[in-house]
């Protein structure tokens, strides 16, 4: 048996090229006790992929280096066992590389899947994995949300901010997305269920979050910075909070990046401002998941996805994705 790979190959000048990565076919080792193989359904492309490649803004401890395996999440099966835990036919989420196959010995995973009805397999990258993860403990745990509140989210047609405005929905706030053109802006409000959804290509984003908000902003979740933090800013209410999730704008940015504005905004409305990751709650993903496979299996929340075949086409699945062509959560189906 065999295992295809998608390798780090080369740090990209702004936005990467097919050329920054390997494709290589490499032979399964054996398991040894302890150790079981899994045959991966499913690879997770995300934004902070980019930042471990280098060539931009990245918060990492260290970037890739040539010849590294990418990272990522992937969703598989166990097909062979030497691991009573881990039986045959077992459904696990783990952050285990870009690749067809793997040996673990569990404790490189993020979870074993309990499957629910109702909620596909594939939700379990996106909505009811780390992407509904972070949406909850962003909104709920750094943003502290309230019901009533009004709860701006920039990237709303993507994974996660598509998850956080139909998680403020359900909470009783009101909801108001920005996103990148029409068709996407009708996708927010359509299909995710915002109240409204503005668009950062049109001009004066900070009028038309002023129109979209006319009682203010309560939570700002931020996905994006630069300018379009400095417009929601404007439109802040007194003692808003703002829970910053990423900062796409920076990604592929290879000089100085763009500073914010307007930080005396900050002191006249006694803002709040905190980054988040994801890993210092990991006491909360159990309660975020379950209120999430809750919500699908009720239909008030929906598990939207853009799927690549294969993983000789995940390199551009990941390029697409940092340019915005995905709708909700991107995937490649590796079989």
């Amino acid at each position: 048996m065999s295992n295809t790979q998608v390798l780090f190959k080369s740090e990209p000048k702004g936005l990467p090229t097919p050329d920054n990565f390997d494709i290589v076919t490499v032979p399964m080792p054996g398991i040894e006790d302890g150790q079981f193989l899994l045959k991966n359904y499913f690879l997770s492309l995300d934004p902070y992929q980019r930042m471990l490649m280098g060539g931009g803004w990245t918060y990492a401890p260290r970037f890739l280096a040539p010849g590294d395996l990418m990272i990522g999440r992937v969703l598989g099966e166990v097909i062979e066992t030497k691991n009573a835990d881990f039986p045959v036919g077992t459904h696990v989420v783990g952050r285990l590389g870009w690749q067809t196959h793997v040996v673990s010995d569990g404790t490189d995973l993020d979870f074993i899947i309990t499957p629910k009805q109702d909620v596909p397999l594939s939700a379990y990258l996106g909505a009811c994995g780390s992407t509904g993860t972070t949406a909850w403990i962003g909104l709920k745990i750094t943003g502290r949300a309230k019901a009533g509140e009004t709860v701006l989210v920039s990237a709303a047609a993507g994974s996660v901010g598509g998850t956080v405005g139909q998680l403020a929905k359900a909470m009783d706030c009101k909801a108001i997305g920005i996103a990148g053109g029409p068709d996407k802006c009708k996708t927010v409000v359509e299909d995710f269920g915002f109240d409204a959804c503005v668009d950062y290509k049109a001009p004066d984003l900070e009028a038309q979050i002023r129109a979209a908000s006319p009682d203010g902003v309560d939570v700002y979740f931020d996905n994006v910075g630069g300018a379009v933090l400095d417009a929601a800013m404007a439109n802040m209410n007194k003692f808003g909070r703002i829970p910053v999730c990423g900062v796409l704008s920076a990604y592929n940015e290879e000089g100085a990046s763009y500073g914010v504005k307007n930080m005396h905004l900050f002191f006249d409305k006694s803002l709040t401002m905190e980054g988040f990751v994801l890993n210092v709650h990991k006491a909360r993903w159990p309660e975020a998941r379950a209120e999430i496979e809750d919500l699908i299996v009720a239909d008030r929340l929906i598990s939207r996805e853009t799927v690549a075949q294969g993983i000789e086409n995940a390199p551009s699945a990941f390029i697409g994705m940092l340019e915005g062509k995905n709708v909700g959560k991107q995937l490649v189906k590796l079989v």
